[in-house]
């Protein structure tokens, strides 16, 4: 088990069902990885949540989880001696470390007499089944969906029944022996919290039913307010595949059945962005190099700008700018952020700052209990202008008015900042706006209660475009009049 903590819908699990006699369930815990700095608490905490519950949904089929510590090779090798194992399932991960690890295990496992036998299971279709018909991969989104639409009807992937398959196979707990214990995130330096999101499959299936009964269908009305619950919060569990990406594309699926075109819409508009993970893992598989360099070529040449202070003042949520601020609070304290927010901070931070995007990718990979490579670096790659079917780098947000357009009454900016919680909605967004009498009144002093805005939106936008045209303004057709 890696990332597919779960038993319903596994597709190594499976298969690994389906081929043995008998089949046990393992996890090797990575120090490494645990400690370092890729990860943070939000997710440590999320995964571990999600070991405890497996371990506990195998125990009450008289198994277990055997949760192990070490090199890979070494233990799973240790361990199917132990048992009698002559064989291992698992499913691939796409990150490029994780391929490059996989590699070694393979090897090790393989001439340790093993057979070794590795599935798709993280996206919907492969990286090399949804392909242009040149058969090369594709690089912008709009044709990659249309494809993918049309081979889904083609080729609907339907949940594969796992846990049923399991129910005569598992070993025995008495056979599996002791193993380690869930550990807590401090035993590896991190430190918990009740406001991150909750890992385990059964949080997962609530959390999808309730989305498609009661949220799908309003998706594209409401998925751009932060003070709504109109996403589906479901890409923690993604990430740690706590559900399968097969169970949430046929209850979307299911969901439109006897629905009115715009309830239709909605959820086909929650499927598009399924759809997009697949899109961004099929780029980092084809082009792993996006993993530490940008996608377009010409970007390389970028002279970003190395300011600490303004760095700080982002990752701490006191850019001046409250949409900016309440957002990046959100994700410092509950280890999630809205969809439509990531791209106003990414684009604050790669434009207003002209700040390089690997610094924030790096700050949201520390810090989100749903950190995905594919998609955190497709994100931020799209935001920076970088990537691959980019925002033009001239598309550059203004926060003052992404504020006002999908927080209008500031309920999201007076929940995650008390000290705005008292200012009329006409200056939620803009409190360096609000007149004196009105700031005295309210016993409200901008640079005492809220810091001033560390850069102006008209500069900051200037010395991007200034920045940005030189380098990237062939690729785009240069800068033009876009509403932000």
């Amino acid at each position: 088990m890696r990332r597919d903590l779960r038993l319903r819908d596994n597709t190594a699990l499976y298969a690994a069902a389906k081929e043995s006699e008998n089949v046990a369930c393992a996890f090797v815990l990575d120090a490494h990885l645990l400690r370092g700095e890729r990860v943070g608490p939000p997710i440590v905490q999320f995964f571990f949540d999600s070991l405890a519950e497996l371990r506990e949904a195998l125990r009450a089929k008289q198994s277990d989880l055997a949760l192990l510590e070490g090199d890979f090779a070494t233990e799973l090798i240790g361990f199917a001696k132990r048992i009698g194992a002559d064989a291992v399932f698992y499913n691939t991960d796409t990150d490029p470390q994780a391929v490059a690890r996989d590699r070694r295990v393979e090897r090790a496992l393989t001439d340790a007499g093993l057979a070794v036998h590795a599935f798709v299971d993280q996206v919907y279709f492969d990286a090399n089944e949804v392909l242009a018909q040149t058969g090369k991969p594709y690089t912008v989104y709009t044709p990659y969906r249309r494809r993918w639409e049309a081979l889904y009807h083609e080729h609907r992937k339907l949940p594969v029944p796992s846990e049923k398959a399991i129910a005569n196979t598992l070993l025995a707990r008495t056979e599996i022996g002791e193993t380690l214990a869930v550990p807590k995130p401090e035993a590896y330096g991190h430190t918990s919290s009740e406001r991150y999101p909750r890992g385990g499959e059964r949080a997962a299936h609530e959390r999808l039913g309730e989305f498609i009964d009661e949220h799908a269908a309003r998706y594209l009305d409401d998925r751009n307010t932060p003070s709504l619950p109109g996403t589906s919060f479901l890409s923690p569990h993604l990430r740690a595949g706590t559900i399968g990406i097969r169970t949430c594309v046929e209850a979307a699926s299911t969901a439109k059945t006897g629905r009115v075109k715009h309830a239709l819409a909605s959820i086909d508009g929650w499927i598009s962005e399924l759809i997009w993970r697949d899109f961004y893992n099929q780029v980092l598989v084809h082009h792993p190099a996006v993993a530490s360099q940008p996608f377009v070529e010409a970007a390389k040449r970028l002279k970003y700008r190395t300011n600490d202070v303004e760095y700080n003042a982002w990752c701490a949520g006191t850019t001046g700018y409250p949409i900016v601020d309440a957002a990046m609070i959100q994700l410092n304290t509950t280890g999630w952020m809205h969809n439509r927010l990531r791209m106003v901070v990414a684009s604050f931070l790669t434009k207003h700052l002209f700040m390089d995007y690997r610094l924030g990718e790096r700050y949201f990979e520390q810090h989100l209990a749903d950190a995905d490579l594919a998609a955190n670096n497709g994100g931020w790659q799209w935001s920076a202008s970088t990537g691959t079917d980019a925002a033009p780098y001239f598309r550059i947000f203004n926060p003052i008015m992404q504020g006002k357009t999908f927080d209008p009454d500031g309920t999201f900016v007076r929940a995650m900042i008390p000290a705005l919680a008292k200012l009329p909605a006409k200056y939620i967004h803009e409190p360096w706006a609000l007149p004196p009498l009105i700031a005295a009144d309210l016993g409200f002093e901008l640079g005492r209660d809220y810091p001033e805005p560390i850069v102006d939106h008209r500069e900051a936008r200037e010395r991007a475009l200034t920045s940005f045209t030189p380098v990237l303004g062939k690729k785009s057709g240069g800068p033009k009049s876009v509403k932000t």
